[in-house]
């Protein structure tokens, strides 16, 4: 099992209490109509770091090629979930590489290690986090690794979303916590819209992260893929053969829609258009 002292090699932003609330300090990058910040690792856990607890709530989304073909092909009523994000970051070096293949510099900031830098190296004694989904054994590892935070949890139903009443339990969750810190660990497209909703009421404080399995790749519960296949754009293979039953519709079906989806970009950016739906 991980440990956050193990993790030396991760980004540390140190929190600077006379600075004001940090704005983003990289240029937009629009590719495949999503306005992502181009960032450094560091640059970005700087940002988070330094938005005081009781800024006003802000989330930050991190696109990869499931999220791009859910809202380019079948979800296009997700877009203002991702247009109202304080930051969207690119999570997926596939996506990076067919950026650069138009010329566009777009670097990778995976969520993962976001997520592992925030809390192996972020968190400060007193700080508040708030937690959507998860286990308990994983609540029980994070108290136990930084027993001077305090880490709420609300780990909503399957398919929550779906459900009024229990999507109104882990929005007021997150509104009553008034975190430093909100870590929204439900899966996509569920987390970004909780945090879009989340954010409309403007009852809410602090910086919420968007992050997946995140946190479950932290403890050990699951295994990300080796370094190697990480810089080698394969870690998706590497999930895919960690679990074939649940992802091979992902990986294998849904996931090439990305090269369709790119082209037509492209094409649409040679004749000097944008689409760039409503």
């Amino acid at each position: 099992m991980a440990t956050l002292a193990s993790a030396t090699d991760l980004p540390v932003a140190r929190r600077d209490a006379n600075s004001p609330t940090a704005q983003p300090r990289g240029e937009t990058i629009s590719f495949l109509d999503f306005d992502f910040c181009n960032m450094s690792m560091a640059d970005v856990l700087t940002a988070i770091v330094e938005r005081p607890a009781d800024a006003p709530f802000a989330y930050v989304v991190t696109p990869n090629v499931d999220h791009v073909v859910r809202i380019q092909r079948r979800r296009s009523d997700l877009w203002p979930a991702y247009r109202s994000a304080w930051l969207c970051l690119c999570d997926s070096r596939i996506l990076s590489r067919l950026a650069a293949r138009s010329g566009v510099r777009l670097e990778a900031a995976p969520g993962s290690d976001l997520t592992a830098a925030l809390v192996a190296g972020s968190l400060f004694p007193g700080d508040r986090v708030a937690i959507v989904g998860g286990s308990q054994v994983l609540i029980d590892w994070l108290r136990k690794m930084a027993p001077a935070v305090d880490f709420m949890h609300h780990n909503p139903p399957m398919g929550f979303a779906a459900d009024r009443q229990a999507f109104a339990q882990a929005r007021d969750f997150l509104i009553d916590a008034r975190a430093r810190f909100s870590l929204i660990a439900v899966g996509s497209p569920q987390q970004e819209l909780l945090a879009w909703h989340v954010g409309r009421s403007g009852r809410a404080v602090g910086t919420a992260l968007c992050i997946g399995a995140s946190l479950d790749f932290l403890t050990g519960e699951q295994k990300r893929a080796p370094v190697w296949m990480q810089r080698t754009s394969l870690e998706w293979l590497h999930r895919l053969l960690s679990n074939p039953q649940r992802l091979w519709r992902r990986y294998m079906m849904e996931g090439p829609s990305i090269l369709p989806i790119y082209r037509k970009w492209k094409g649409s950016r040679s004749l000097g258009g944008r689409s760039r739906p409503a």
